[in-house]
């Protein structure tokens, strides 16, 4: 069973900053990639960046620089760096991975995808 778990969310004033953690565990063959979306109340789910398993990191067009994803570790841990928190980033934050797993009985390697369970971020003086 794959899981990741978040961890880092909380509340911050405006201004202030703040570091998202996710961390992958369970039967990995590979991780293809992982990202962080968020989601406020209300409105849809938006993925925000994006590591792959080179340690290329992609952003989506509407993320300013405030935003910085790396990743460690091939990457089984995947960081969020939020500058210059603002009042339309309160948000549950959520990690997603794609992974592959191998499955002895069929001898093939087989891809799937995992979500956490999401960490809250404030901001709020």
């Amino acid at each position: 069973q794959v899981q990741l778990v978040e961890s880092g969310g909380g509340l911050v004033q405006p201004g202030g900053s703040l570091r998202l953690s996710c961390a992958a565990s369970g039967d990995i063959y590979s991780i293809d990639y992982m990202a962080w979306y968020r989601q406020a109340p209300g409105k849809q789910r938006d993925l925000l960046a994006r590591i792959s398993r080179t340690g290329a990191p992609r952003y989506s067009d509407f993320v300013k620089a405030r935003f910085t994803i790396s990743g460690h570790d091939m990457p089984r841990t995947v960081v969020l760096q939020i500058d210059h928190l603002q009042p339309e980033d309160p948000a549950v934050y959520c990690c997603n991975a794609a992974y592959s797993v191998f499955v002895p009985d069929d001898e093939e390697v087989e891809s799937r995808e995992v979500w956490g369970q999401g960490t809250l971020v404030t901001v709020s003086s």
